[in-house]
């Protein structure tokens, strides 16, 4: 996908979040167990704000967040650190550095790209927690957000603090996955130690198969499908392979 593309998307999710969070900021969101609809609003604006950081001192802060921001308005937290994300963006150019937890790539499109999957994504909590429809997902945002989550976060994930998934992986006996969406597929490969990720499904017969269009596999892998509604996902293979991989993304992702 282009930047531009990113931004666009960027947009479009953050308009239908704010516009959702303000309903009923007390609700419960069940897709970020323990958190409000508040507790949620907060989160994004303090992300969207340690980013900002990340693009103008090139380093991303190692306190965060600040504790000034505590009694900060949810609302109006959201809307002042949307407004400098965007600034931020603004003024540099996509290969400008930027500091990130993901050595292979410390640039402000690195951000950009982060900045509209972690949007959609906690768009669709508020969405959830508020009981309102969950809006379409583009197709490329969620192909793209598919490959994001698992070679960003998994198999990098893995690579670099292999012993926070000691417990996941130390017994795995070597599996293999295959992730299927409309024009696009990865072969996911887990044994002790280690995840790798290739591009396509392989020829090999996997021991899992997931399978939907983009924007359902793309609610499965991030654990956001379900909760009063189908998934459209269909999944093939054993429960404990499964588990295995549902225990990765978790890892990767907390």
């Amino acid at each position: 996908m282009e930047y531009s593309r990113f931004l666009e998307c960027l947009a479009a999710d953050f308009d239908r979040l704010r516009s959702v969070v303000a309903g009923d900021l007390g609700a419960p969101v069940p897709s970020c167990p323990g958190w409000s609809v508040a507790d949620l609003t907060r989160h994004v604006g303090e992300v969207y704000l340690q980013k900002t950081v990340a693009m103008r001192k090139g380093v991303e802060p190692e306190s965060w967040p600040p504790e000034e921001r505590a009694e900060e308005e949810p609302l109006a937290l959201l809307d002042r650190a949307y407004a400098d994300l965007r600034s931020e963006f603004a003024v540099h150019r996509p290969e400008d550095h930027a500091g990130s937890w993901y050595r292979p790539d410390q640039s402000v499109g690195f951000w950009i790209r982060r900045m509209a999957h972690e949007t959609v994504i906690h768009r669709i909590d508020a969405e959830l927690g508020t009981r309102q429809p969950v809006a379409p997902i583009p197709d490329d945002l969620a192909v793209d957000g598919i490959d994001e989550l698992l070679k960003v976060f998994v198999a990098y994930g893995v690579s670099e603090w292999s012993s926070y998934f000691t417990d996941v992986l130390a017994h795995s006996p070597g599996r293999t996955y295959a992730v299927r969406t409309d024009g696009a597929a990865w072969r996911v490969s887990t044994r002790p130690g280690a995840v790798s990720i290739e591009d396509g499904a392989g020829q090999a017969l996997p021991d899992v198969t997931l399978s939907g269009p983009p924007a359902a596999v793309l609610r499965w892998v991030w654990n956001r499908s379900g909760f009063g509604e189908p998934s459209h996902v269909e999944v093939e293979g054993d429960p404990a392979a499964v588990e295995e991989l549902r225990r990765c993304i978790a890892t990767a992702t907390q």
